[in-house]
């Protein structure tokens, strides 16, 4: 198979190196929520020894089942919040960039937790909306900042067609506020390019062997 998509950039695509850099040394199994055409869980196969890419958009999967990806990939169409779905905390590492604003928000960060081992991790790339006259001024700084941040060589573009969109509800100020209260001692951070990432390790080791 030849990989036809490694080649565009976007806002999202942009925060990749971000997630992939978060990826705890010997992670065992990771998994990448709302995976659309498999970019990510492609690079993630770099990080961990087994990597599960889910999306509900059965042309989503098409497209990342034609991605040359190594042996340790495996992508699967589904809900994610569908809770007999996917194992609950099987995954060392898990991912979810630009997903939780197209879900009810308590219920996906509820869930993504949920998948998470004792003692893994969990890394949103997400997306909120302005209020007020400081946002616009930072979203101002983000359109002037794009250009820049292009990847040189690589087509600019949503991804590949069929991709679902969807425009975030909560502002910057309650998504930091909804963080806080539902993932204690998460690290929270506003970005360029309309995102945010947050980190949260869940307590526990989960190379415990015992009970």
């Amino acid at each position: 198979m030849t990989d036809t998509h490694d080649t565009y950039w976007n806002h999202n695509v942009h925060y990749h190196p971000v997630v992939l850099d978060a990826v705890p040394d010997g992670c065992r199994s990771a998994l990448d929520v709302g995976c659309g055409d498999g970019l990510l869980a492609a690079g993630l196969a770099t990080r961990a020894e087994s990597v599960t890419g889910v999306d509900r958009s059965p042309e989503m999967i098409r497209h990342a089942r034609k991605r040359d990806v190594p042996r340790n990939v495996t992508f699967l169409e589904g809900d994610f919040l569908d809770g007999v779905f996917l194992a609950e905390g099987g995954y060392d590492f898990v991912s979810a960039v630009a997903v939780v604003h197209h879900v009810p928000f308590d219920d996906a960060i509820g869930r993504l937790t949920g998948l998470v081992a004792p003692g893994g991790r969990l890394v949103v790339v997400g997306m909120a909306h302005d209020r007020g006259l400081l946002d616009r001024v930072i979203g101002g700084c983000a359109v002037a900042g794009a250009g820049a941040l292009r990847v040189r060589g690589r087509r600019t573009g949503p991804g590949p067609s069929g991709m679902p969109v969807e425009n975030p509800i909560m502002n910057w100020g309650e998504v930091r506020r909804a963080t806080a209260h539902l993932l204690p001692g998460r690290r929270y951070r506003r970005r360029l390019l309309w995102r945010y990432t947050l980190v949260w390790d869940k307590p526990g080791d989960a190379r415990e062997d015992g009970p």
